[in-house]
């Protein structure tokens, strides 16, 4: 039964744990373990059912290991389980008493780097996984690097097999010490460090009887506590048009809304907006949620929305409040990770999808590499190949309302796609930057370009 009382103190840490939801991604360089805490986590929660158990068990037992393969629980490739590696992105849901969680585990090979794009884009959180004989490494810094272009706000560095390095706090003090210093100048915002063995259980869900000089939380304890900021005061609100509802019936003979899932913010009834690229305004006269009138919604709620005028909306267009409405252009500046095989090369045309538009675009240039060993940026590199994370300026063919990404992660991203055959190649921060690269003369007026 749900109470009717608003609340009139603001939630606690605790009690607002009990209630949200946590997007969280695992990333690492292979043999670090990911898949092996993401199966201790799910054994030692009892988010498993029996028969999942038996069959990791049986598995296990037929490779003649003694005890479960916690790992099987979530490499479901055959090529995986066959070779001991994560490959795809694999999501698993899961929730204890204080929260719910969805789970990208993401592959640790090099080549499977742009993987994390995809399981991080939308993490609250990141668990960093490096291996105590290993410490930090290339792979380790360019997890964060990806960590903290996305922006994602609580970052855990999971320092595992312990068990293989005597428990020595020195080994742990020194890994945390070097990923911190390093993430911080990256930018990543909160950073927390937990020693642990995935294999042994310590400190993943309960304390470690080993490590008596470690007195911070577990990693469950920390995924179950991290606040996850609900304040949508701040945010900007939009909602990308995904599709026009005109019913024409008898009964709702001038019915014209506009439908989608709201990307940030919340609209009210009442409300004057804007609609974009047009820039034509309007209020909003009514907002229907699941077939029924509600005064107001907020972010990832999908939603109708009615205006009192009749203006030409479509799909791809963008209904934003008019105070708060963004730039619109056709000149993008943003950091990249580009995912696919085939190079990104300057002149190259794709096509750009911003929320629900897409349109034709020319890349103008790429002024810069990140080079993840010292974040210096090598100059005007030409390409950007599988993994490579960089700068670049992008044409478009029509105007586009974009956001910076530092203000909205859903509004201020894109990809770029290959229009050839649909594959995706680049995906986009608008805005983003970790340092700034060279200036890059602008020769667009006489370029040739037809947009």
């Amino acid at each position: 039964m749900t109470s009717t009382t608003e609340p009139t103190e603001p939630l606690s840490v605790e009690q607002l744990s009990a209630t949200t939801l946590l997007r969280f991604a695992t990333a690492g360089s292979v043999d670090d373990g990911k898949s092996t805490l993401v199966g201790r986590l799910l054994h030692d929660s009892k988010s498993i059912l029996t028969d999942q158990l038996e069959a990791v068990e049986r598995a296990s037992a037929s490779r003649g290991q003694d005890t479960p393969d916690l790992a099987l629980l979530t490499d479901g490739l055959r090529a995986e389980r066959e070779q001991g590696i994560t490959i795809d992105v694999a999501y698993r849901y899961f929730a204890t008493a204080r929260r719910r969680f969805i789970l990208a585990d993401t592959p640790g090979h090099v080549q499977y780097t742009r993987n994390m794009v995809t399981g991080a884009s939308t993490a609250d959180l990141a668990v960093v996984l490096v291996d105590a004989r290993n410490g930090v490494i290339e792979q380790t810094r360019r997890h964060a690097a990806v960590a903290a272009l996305l922006r994602v706000p609580h970052v855990v560095l999971a320092v595992n097999k312990m068990d293989l390095v005597e428990y020595e706090e020195s080994v742990f003090a020194a890994i945390a010490e070097e990923f911190t210093a390093y993430a911080s100048e990256l930018g990543v915002p909160e950073i927390t460090a937990i020693p642990i063995s995935a294999l042994a259980g310590d400190n993943v869900v309960d304390p470690s009887a080993n490590m008596d000089w470690y007195g911070g939380p577990t990693v469950l304890e920390h995924l179950e506590t991290v606040p996850v900021s609900h304040d949508l005061a701040h945010c900007h609100a939009r909602l990308p048009v995904q599709y026009v509802i005109r019913p024409q019936t008898a009964e709702h003979p001038d019915y014209r809304g506009y439908a989608g899932q709201i990307a940030a913010g919340a609209f009210r009834v009442g409300e004057a907006v804007t609609v974009l690229p047009s820039g034509r305004s309007s209020r909003i006269s009514a907002i229907d949620l699941l077939g029924e009138p509600v005064d107001t919604a907020w972010t990832t709620q999908s939603v109708t929305v009615l205006l009192e005028d009749d203006i030409d909306i479509s799909r791809g267009d963008l209904i934003v409040p008019s105070k708060d409405a963004p730039p619109t252009t056709q000149d993008i500046e943003a950091t990249v990770c580009h995912v696919a095989d085939a190079a990104l090369t300057v002149g190259h045309r794709v096509l750009l999808k911003h929320g629900t538009r897409t349109v034709k675009a020319i890349v103008k240039d790429i002024p810069s590499r990140l080079t993840l060993d010292d974040l210096s940026l090598h100059p005007h590199p030409g390409q950007l190949v599988a993994n490579d994370i960089g700068r670049v300026k992008i044409r478009t063919s029509e105007p586009l309302p974009v956001d910076s990404y530092a203000d909205s992660r859903r509004t201020g991203s894109f990809i770029l796609i290959d229009p050839a055959d649909g594959t995706t190649l680049t995906a986009g921060m608008v805005g983003e930057s970790f340092a700034a690269p060279e200036p890059v003369k602008d020769e667009s007026d006489d370029d040739g370009w037809d947009f």
